[in-house]
């Protein structure tokens, strides 16, 4: 029996289109996007925020065909294993199911963090305890409790980027806030690049792990009441959420803050770029109601660390890379034992982080740093794959729920794209000439552990990359035969 079918089709067309909207915004744009404007100048930092999300919007699509087709909850370690080679398919899911364990700790941590602004006095180690128990309630009850969870997570973060835009948008033309600031910003110093190529590809860097969580919707679609319908319209929904959410929004924070302004370096809430523009804008507390939505997209990330690794390990678990008893399910369709382990590992992790000195917390951190690189790589070649054994297994693609645009071309580029990312993860070092061994370690730690899983399954069952003919399409959820929809 597949996956798909152990688990309970619970969510609904508005909780996946919802997990696609919102899955990508968190403290990356809220606090993080300041530091790209003053690093790169507003044009350096649009610039790489658009190449970045053309990569994401190929990988999407790329996904989108992929899991409208084949929705399962451990899709990017089960399109590997079907397409390519089950050793790379095992490495994957591993490898995700370790970074988003690992991502569950570091939210955690922000959460407690986060708290301190209300409460300066609390104990931090209380805080992460209490939204942990929150985290795991929301998993527990069923998928719908985390769709409703994440949905209205998500709901508070569009609804800022929205209303942020807007307000930006009439101060820059001077409807509100006093005289509008026009396009003075774009042409100030300097602007609107800064410090040339090198710059814009550290932003570009920054920016790809900006996006990191858009793939989660794949994930959920192996618990879609209607994927062959629902997941092409959550996929038809990311060209537009790239535009109004980071293109936009980043606009909006390079025409209205000059980028010398020193308070775009700082991690600090009082003056994230959200929280300036609403301030100059005349919104009272302004700090405290973006602290309570910074607050919201942790709790969103968690909560989506939380459901992602554990469907994951299920589905590992189901296909015979994990060990069976994770892909017990309780009456409710939740795989209790794969919840129960994630959620042992994250608490484990968030105390080595508090205890002690740290250091073996940051070691696992680095680890998992560059993985979102990894699994995106690993979409754009199973979709490749896909396409080709599909076609030469003389399958028709009409018969697909969805099909991904500028095929091969999408894969490809979002392939080469994300390889330059992980390759250039401190190239700095090398530029310099004075090289921190520790440094350029922690920054491509990731890539050995993933090579190791990768390759020592391959040794170990004696695996091969699989034949286009022998690909495998069967079972496909027990789904209806799809309508053709382009992508």
């Amino acid at each position: 029996m597949a996956a798909a079918e152990k688990l309970k089709r619970g969510l609904k067309a508005r909780h996946l289109t919802m997990i696609s909207l919102g899955g990508a915004i968190g403290t990356g744009l809220f606090l993080g996007s300041g530091a790209t404007v003053h690093d790169a100048g507003p044009g350096g930092a649009l610039v790489a925020y658009l190449i970045t999300g053309i990569m994401v919007y190929f990988i999407m699509t790329s996904l989108g065909e992929l899991a409208a087709y084949m929705p399962v909850s451990g899709s990017f370690s089960t399109y590997a294993t079907r397409f390519i080679d089950p050793a790379l398919g095992f490495a994957l899911g591993w490898n995700y199911w370790y970074s988003w364990a690992i991502t569950l700790a570091a939210e955690l941590s922000a959460a407690a963090v986060i708290m301190k602004f209300w409460f300066p006095h609390g104990s931090p180690f209380l805080w992460s305890l209490l939204f942990l128990i929150l985290l795991f309630s929301l998993n527990y009850l069923s998928v719908r409790g985390y769709g409703e969870g994440e949905y209205w997570f998500s709901f508070i973060k569009v609804a800022t980027v929205i209303i942020f835009i807007v307000v930006g948008l009439l101060m820059i033309v001077g409807i509100i806030g006093g005289e509008g600031v026009g396009f003075k910003n774009f042409t100030t110093g300097d602007a609107p690049f800064v410090g040339g190529v090198s710059t814009v590809l550290s932003v570009f860097l920054i920016a790809g792990f900006s996006f990191q969580g858009t793939e989660i919707v794949g994930v959920a679609a192996g618990e879609s009441e209607d994927p062959k319908v629902n997941i092409p319209k959550a996929i038809r929904t990311i060209f537009w959420r790239i535009l109004l959410f980071y293109i936009l929004a980043i606009a909006v924070i390079g025409l209205m803050i000059p980028y010398t302004n020193k308070n775009l370096l700082s991690s600090d809430v009082m003056v994230s770029p959200f929280t300036i523009v609403f301030q100059r804008a005349g919104f009272a507390f302004a700090a405290s109601v973006m602290n309570a939505v910074i607050l919201t997209a942790v709790l969103s990330a968690g909560n989506s660390s939380l459901y992602a690794s554990t469907r994951m390990l299920y589905a590992m678990a189901e296909d015979g890379q994990a060990p069976k008893f994770f892909a017990k399910v309780n009456r409710r369709g939740v795989p209790i034992w794969s919840l129960i382990t994630t959620t042992v590992i994250g608490m484990l992790a968030f105390l080595a982080s508090i205890y002690g000195s740290g250091k073996i917390y940051i070691w696992l951190l680095n680890a998992s740093g560059i993985t979102g690189f990894i699994f995106w790589i690993g979409i754009a070649i199973s979709h490749y794959r896909f396409r080709k054994a599909y076609v030469a297994q003389g399958r028709s693609l009409e018969e697909l729920p969805y099909r991904a645009k500028w095929y091969p071309f999408g894969p490809i580029f979002a392939f080469i794209v994300c390889l330059i990312v992980i390759l250039a993860q401190d190239y700095q070092a090398f530029l310099s000439g004075h090289i921190n061994w520790m440094d350029v370690t922690a920054a491509y730690l990731g890539i050995p552990l993933f090579l190791i899983l990768w390759f020592g399954y391959k040794f170990i069952k004696k695996t091969k990359v699989i034949p286009l003919q022998e690909c495998r399409f069967d079972p496909v959820a027990s789904l209806d035969k799809p309508e053709a929809r382009n992508g």
